[in-house]
């Protein structure tokens, strides 16, 4: 596919600023005309583009976001219908092998299986209220559901408690933002289907964190135990363990 048929998103209306809250018709409203834009103005355009689409997939990568609403994979990257295997959830979690047999999984186990993707991708990002809950666990006394799904981040709280002298909230948010992006990267590793196509040098693991305000990733580098800017004028740094068959 060229550049050319790659479309960035249209930017959304922001919500009202005069104080007043939108209706629910109101919000309904925007997301059909939004729709009925895409269908008589959108994909006309790349028609030819979705009847390759319409029997088939062949996805780039997966990519693990949270479900936060500012976190939109496939504008962040300029990505096409087709390019982006995409699973989101509250906090980008990846729960250990056995612990849950659910969405999160079931969509790892399909993505390198049955579509036979080379890499995945888990993306944090900034200002993640699933990072602020795991730092305040108070605020989710009546979030059961919510409290037990982060427990999958609770290794990066031990880490962030025991290690790390942050001097403020913020602080302590940055650093766990990015430890929680490797902890699932661990957890990513117990998966069989992962670690067996790890082994052998077919799939490549990464894990991002985006910044909202400046739109930039830092990628970790596990040779060098750190986040590295992910900005072009280096090698692009990989999480990845060396092949060992």
């Amino acid at each position: 596919m060229s550049d050319k048929d790659k479309q960035p998103l249209a930017a959304s209306a922001p919500a009202p600023t005069n104080g007043s809250a939108e209706t629910a018709d109101a919000a309904l409203q925007h997301i059909v005309d939004g729709f009925l834009h895409f269908h008589h103005e959108v994909f006309p355009q790349q028609q030819e583009l979705f009847k390759k689409l319409a029997t088939a997939q062949r996805p780039r990568a997966m990519f693990i976001a949270c479900a936060d609403s500012r976190i939109v994979p496939e504008l962040i990257t300029q990505s096409s219908p087709g390019d982006l295997f995409v699973t989101r959830n509250v906090g980008n979690v990846v729960p250990p092998y056995g612990q849950m047999n659910g969405g999160v999984s079931t969509a790892i186990e399909y993505a390198v299986m049955a579509l036979g993707v080379h890499h995945i991708i888990v993306c944090g990002h900034s200002d993640c209220g699933a990072m602020r809950a795991v730092l305040n666990p108070q605020s989710l006394e009546k979030m059961p559901t919510v409290r037990a799904w982060l427990r999958h981040a609770e290794v990066a709280r031990t880490m962030v408690q025991d290690n790390c002298s942050c001097a403020d909230e913020p602080s302590s948010m940055h650093v766990l933002t990015e430890e929680n992006v490797i902890a699932q990267l661990q957890h990513l590793r117990t998966h069989p289907s992962v670690a067996s196509r790890m082994a052998n040098g077919q799939l490549f693991i990464h894990g991002w964190v985006y910044d909202i305000e400046t739109s930039s990733i830092k990628a970790y580098d596990a040779d060098k135990s750190c986040f590295l800017p992910l900005d072009g004028s280096h090698p692009i740094p990989v999480a990845t363990p060396k092949a060992r068959f």
